[in-house]
């Protein structure tokens, strides 16, 4: 009995774990991936820049003229419940920042969603076709 235990066990660790993801807190990591590649959305715009590091960042921004208080931090928590629903998406050699909208309070959860695996593969397919320095 204690096998069939075992075996069970075993087989929840083979499941795929979602990445860990590195939260950005500092100004210049938020200006760093505002120079890098974009992909806008109805909801938000994605803004991604490669970088040197393990774990893939993510940073979240809503600016004061979206609305108020509860309404940037209901954005924020929506966005970062997306952010962990996708986290299997982002490339651990990028940071990413998610600049939200208005919009982004009436949108489905699913609508959301769709809205950030789209993007992430538009900023990723934006790195593929853009030329190597020599």
């Amino acid at each position: 009995m204690s096998a069939d235990i075992g075996d069970a066990g075993s087989t929840l660790h083979d499941a795929p774990q979602p990445a860990r993801l590195r939260r950005l807190s500092k100004r210049t990591q938020f200006l760093k991936a505002a120079r890098g590649r974009r992909a806008g959305r109805s909801a938000f715009t994605l803004q991604a820049i490669a970088v040197e590091a393990a774990e893939p960042g993510i940073g979240f921004t809503v600016t004061k003229k979206t609305g108020n208080a509860p309404e940037r931090n209901r954005i924020k928590r929506r966005f970062r419940a997306a952010a962990r629903a996708s986290a299997l998406r982002f490339r651990p050699d990028t940071d990413y920042v998610m600049v939200g909208r208005r919009e982004a309070l009436g949108q489905p959860f699913s609508a959301l969603l769709a809205d950030l695996a789209s993007a992430i593969d538009k900023v990723h397919a934006k790195a593929a076709d853009r030329p190597r320095n020599p």
